[in-house]
């Protein structure tokens, strides 16, 4: 099971759940699993890149998922 750290501005929608342990094979199933359980979370996690176990994706859809990774989403690095 991964453990999930969502944005603090997800709280309004996940009814104050920022910390979540789901099971999922990468980082697209779990996506859709948060989106299936809290739909406005869909458009909100777009503006946000994941770290998957320490390292840092802008776009991690294919990304595994082990039962011990650690997914936290932060914001988007813009420019450069």
């Amino acid at each position: 099971m991964a453990q999930i750290t969502l944005p603090d501005e997800c709280a309004a929608i996940t009814g104050g759940q920022c910390s979540l342990t789901l099971s999922a094979e990468n980082y697209r199933d779990l996506r859709a699993m948060l989106v299936q359980q809290w739909p406005d979370l869909d458009v909100l996690l777009d503006r946000y890149a994941v770290a998957i176990d320490g390292q840092i994706y802008q776009d991690a859809f294919m990304e595994p998922l082990n039962e011990d990774s650690e997914v936290f989403f932060m914001p988007r690095i813009e420019g450069g």
